[in-house]
């Protein structure tokens, strides 16, 4: 038995007998679960997606109505989910670099605005800060009839109205056509999402920043580089092996967050996947399509940044 004293080889047997396991595990629940499930007359399977939904949805990427089925429910739920994570993650990344950044400004004033923002909206609950900007939307902004618009920018209780291509939004009775219109519950999602997560990023990127050794700012200064120049060619460069992997979570953890829009009313993947379980009674197949839903976005985002990873990481000659 040679290929035993090999450590290598041990090592993937413990790993393919470790999965094994798992799997039974996985098999018995199932097994057990849909036997309970049958003794107590309760209906299984995923054969209701096919079936009309027979409820709206406020907004969509792909347009539904109350006669679509429940897969087209479920899709226009992943698009809404999709479309707020990919906003906020761009958002936030902006927001965090310059938070993060400013951390390391001359300006007392700057530093200390850095430190407050990231002290206060890291320590303040998201789901209460969601609620906050969601009552500041509804309550607060004026109404479309009074408002005035800033650059062609709308803000009011209907929402935010940008300009797009060209296309400036104008008033139109109660509402506003034209442009790019963001309904309330998506906009106080976002920028519920982009601050607080901000906050975590301006963290990461500050502890990057100051994880290269001082010896390379003042080499870069003495050679004649500004200190904008400095940061944006010589430090965030450096920083990025250690920024990437915790960013990496931070991405994760904004795309999971996006679940407590139901707080606000945005129609995404879980509001949609509760009001589905809700009409039909098919708990455990609702939530298997979340956590499918959630698990490939996760792996798939944690691909990608591996990839970006290794394709920023430092060569050595």
């Amino acid at each position: 038995m040679a290929f035993w004293r090999n450590q290598k080889t041990r090592g993937w047997l413990y790993q393919l007998a470790a999965l094994l396991v798992v799997a039974a595990c996985i098999v018995w629940l199932a097994d057990n679960t849909l036997e309970n499930m049958r003794n107590r007359g309760i209906k299984s399977g995923f054969d209701f997606l096919s079936e009309p939904a027979g409820f709206a949805i406020s907004e969509s990427l792909f347009g539904f109505q109350s006669t679509d089925s429940y897969w087209r429910a479920f899709l226009a739920g992943l698009g809404n989910t999709l479309k707020v994570a990919i906003v906020g993650i761009i958002l936030t990344t902006i927001l965090g670099v310059l938070l993060g950044v400013g951390r390391f400004s001359h300006n007392i004033l700057i530093r200390g605005l850095c430190l407050t923002y990231v002290e206060v909206f890291r320590n303040v609950p998201l789901l209460l800060q969601l609620l906050m900007w969601y009552l500041v939307c509804v309550e607060w902004l004026p109404n479309v009839r009074e408002a005035e618009p800033f650059l062609g920018i709308y803000l009011t209780k209907a929402g935010l109205a940008l300009p797009w291509f060209g296309d400036v939004p104008v008033k139109a009775g109660f509402g506003i056509k034209g442009g790019v219109n963001l309904s309330p519950e998506f906009f106080a999602l976002l920028l519920g999402l982009t601050i607080y997560t901000a906050s975590y990023i301006a963290e990461i990127v500050r502890s990057g920043i100051a994880s290269v050794p001082r010896g390379q700012r003042e080499a870069a200064l003495a050679l004649g580089l500004s200190r904008g120049q400095t940061m944006r060619l010589i430090q965030l460069p450096q920083a990025l092996r250690v920024i990437i992997p915790p960013l990496t979570n931070q991405y994760l953890n904004l795309t999971k967050n996006s679940s407590l829009a139901v707080a606000v009313g945005y129609p995404e993947l879980v509001s949609i996947a509760n009001t589905s379980l809700n009409q039909t009674g098919r708990a455990v197949e609702c939530i298997a399509v979340i956590m499918a839903v959630y698990l490939t976005l996760s792996l798939l985002t944690s691909a990608f940044m591996g990839w970006y990873n290794r394709r920023s990481a430092i060569k050595e000659r």
